[in-house]
């Protein structure tokens, strides 16, 4: 079977749409929780007092969906892309102990559990597969050829995310009563703890003797943290609609600096959606 499999042959049916994230851009129905959130003149952290919380939870709910697939798809690539360390030469920076392959498993096999569960979620919210459009960083975050790349850009900066979703949606099922959101959204979230606590214990396992390599592996998360600031879309500020799960993050794996670090980029991110408004407001006649 090949490997390295490009994102631009990802299998799909005809009710998906797949965007880029410079597309998501100008995608409306991305606008709830996607980067078009910068360019709304107000957006409070997601609960059922908002007048759009029935939308914006249906179009967050679909985003987890096509996202667990993309992290099924990503954890099962690095099962397969990666040889098996040869002790005759010592090993290759291409290769990947067997232990982090089994682990890379196990979460695949996870996420193919989230995926029927997102499917069951959508139908009791009411939502149907590609009603909104389906954000294909993801899966890029996982083709890159160095594994530890795909534990930082995946594992730490997006699962990340996803602990952050998840204990959102979580809240949200509690706030409107809704026990199937909650009980759901709670078995997921301690599931992804382990995914960001494997991804942490692992880029530091396989760089304990390379720090140049490490310096770029977190690099390169902190990149994909800054796009998936969505303008202060989430951020330990009430207004945002998706909170900073500091605690379940310290879990994970994520030190109190790098949360901070994370805490500062969303919140950098906050302030300049602000301002953008603002000044879009005074420019109106």
């Amino acid at each position: 079977m090949r490997k390295f499999f490009p994102v631009e042959e990802l299998a799909r049916d005809s009710r998906f749409t797949q965007i880029n994230m410079r597309q998501a851009e100008a995608d409306p129905r991305t606008a709830m929780v996607g980067p078009n959130a910068a360019k709304r003149a107000k957006v409070n952290r997601l609960t059922p007092a908002r007048p759009d919380a029935s939308e914006a939870a249906r179009n967050l709910m679909h985003g987890i969906f096509v996202g667990e697939i993309q992290a099924l798809e990503g954890a099962g690539r690095t099962c397969h892309d990666f040889e098996l360390p040869d002790p005759k030469n010592g090993g290759a920076t291409d290769t990947v102990p067997f232990a982090l392959k089994l682990d890379m498993a196990r979460q695949a096999w996870d996420e193919s559990r989230h995926v029927e569960i997102s499917v069951k979620l959508g139908d009791w919210m009411g939502s149907e597969i590609g009603q909104f459009a389906e954000n294909t960083v993801l899966f890029e975050a996982a083709c890159s050829t160095d594994p530890v790349m795909r534990l930082a850009g995946v594992n730490r900066a997006l699962e990340g995310l996803a602990i952050d979703v998840f204990t959102t949606m979580k809240e949200f099922g509690e706030i409107a009563g809704d026990p199937y959101l909650e009980f759901c959204e709670d078995w997921m979230l301690a599931d992804e703890v382990t995914h960001v606590k494997m991804g942490s214990d692992w880029l530091r396992k396989v760089t304990e003797n390379d720090p140049e390599r490490r310096a770029k592996a977190l690099e390169f998360q902190s990149i994909v943290d800054r796009l998936f600031s969505f303008g202060g879309a989430r951020s330990e500020s009430e207004d945002s609609p998706i909170g900073l799960a500091r605690r379940f993050r310290e879990l994970a794996g994520f030190t109190t600096d790098e949360v901070d670090d994370i805490a500062d980029v969303s919140l950098a991110a906050l302030e300049a959606r602000k301002a953008f408004s603002a000044a879009a407001m005074a420019e109106k006649p």
